[in-house]
């Protein structure tokens, strides 16, 4: 059964791309064999944060993978609203730690590609190999990631960020 089949896009969402849980899972294992068919084993995982956290998390537990990074990098701040350059934000990775790596840099998704550009440079002018991971891929992206789960040209709703932030003041009641 394709992936289409077993996670279909909901009728009443039919310009987004709504990903649950479940089909997260599913998509996490389906890279990690597409990785491990490879013949490439990374030495690091670095998450793109916020949005390639999750992924990178999931990842590199499948893949046995105990040392990780993040990069924090803001470039979108809304639906199709970005900044004019993806801004790398503390605190930063010290990039020198991953020279002579295996480093696979991962994200939810590629979409213009400028963000994932913007990291995989950072990390290649220290002398690692690095190769990149996705959940998601767009046809409009700049990079092509060396593995992704799956392409689309819809606005995605991962599980971990498709509800609103909590605000507010906690309740202190029991």
């Amino acid at each position: 059964m394709s992936d289409a089949e077993r996670f279909p896009v909901p009728a009443d969402h039919p310009d987004r791309e709504v990903l649950e849980w479940e089909a997260f899972g599913h998509a996490i294992r389906d890279l990690a064999r597409t990785i491990v068919a490879s013949a490439w084993q990374p030495d690091v995982v670095v998450a793109i944060a916020r949005g390639g956290l999750v992924p990178a998390g999931a990842l590199a537990y499948a893949l046995e993978t105990k040392a990780m990074g993040t990069l924090n990098v803001e470039f979108y701040r809304g639906v199709g609203e970005t900044l004019p350059d993806p801004v790398v934000l503390p605190p930063a990775l010290d990039p020198a730690e991953l020279t002579g790596k295996r480093v696979l840099v991962v994200d939810d998704v590629a979409d213009s590609g400028r963000t994932l550009l913007l990291v995989l440079d950072l990390v290649r002018q220290h002398g690692a190999d690095v190769r990149s991971a996705v959940v998601y891929a767009k046809p409009t992206s700049i990079v092509e990631p060396t593995y992704r789960w799956r392409e689309t040209d819809r606005w995605i709703l991962f599980p971990w960020s498709s509800l609103p932030p909590v605000t507010g003041i906690a309740s202190t009641d029991a």
